[in-house]
């Protein structure tokens, strides 16, 4: 459980985030500590799915010094953009940061969806988010990941997690990675 002290040091609260409406209207820019506290404030987001060219997904499993989610495994990346910047260019400077992947290792960076959600994890905080999902395939799956970010990585069969998320259960998904997942048509 995060104590008051805690939050006044914790580097989330150096940061902002753009609060949106419904429809993902930017609104303002508010605290990133405070947009994930209490209740919560509605923001911008994005998760990236990575894939492989033999339909395998690479899954992150987040570090466990992240505030919220830590040791969960995540579809890749997730995070959010600052004001000005695209889902985009958010996603490619994301990758780049956390995993080592460049733009020159894929070519086919796409935005396939948006939803909104909200959840809460153990006392800590909330996740109250307009999620973009993006996806790409990796051309060169060369690795360089961030380990104040990263714990752990791993490539899985999407096709078979997809149609059974159950036999994956005990790896603990992010939820914005589950329901983008759950929405996932392919």
């Amino acid at each position: 459980m995060s104590t008051p002290q805690d939050d006044l040091t914790h580097e989330n609260a150096e940061q902002d985030v753009i609060a949106v409406d419904a429809d993902d209207t930017e609104l303002e820019l508010v605290n990133r500590l405070d947009a994930h506290t209490g209740d919560g404030i509605r923001h911008r987001a994005f998760t990236s799915l990575v894939f492989d060219g033999e339909g395998n997904i690479l899954l992150a499993q987040r570090a466990p010094g992240k505030r919220l989610w830590g040791t969960y495994w995540d579809g890749t990346v997730a995070s959010h953009p600052v004001e000005g910047q695209s889902q985009e260019e958010a996603t490619r400077q994301r990758l780049e940061e956390e995993l080592g992947i460049t733009p020159d290792q894929y070519g086919d960076l796409r935005l396939t969806d948006r939803f909104e959600y909200k959840r809460y994890f153990e006392n800590a905080g909330v996740e109250h988010e307009v999620c973009a999902v993006l996806k790409l395939t990796l051309d060169d799956r060369s690795l360089d990941p961030d380990e104040e970010e990263v714990a752990g990585l791993m490539w899985v069969p999407y096709e078979r997690l997809h149609s059974n998320p159950e036999w994956y259960r005990q790896l603990r998904l992010c939820p914005w990675f589950e329901i983008a997942m759950r929405r996932d048509v392919r």
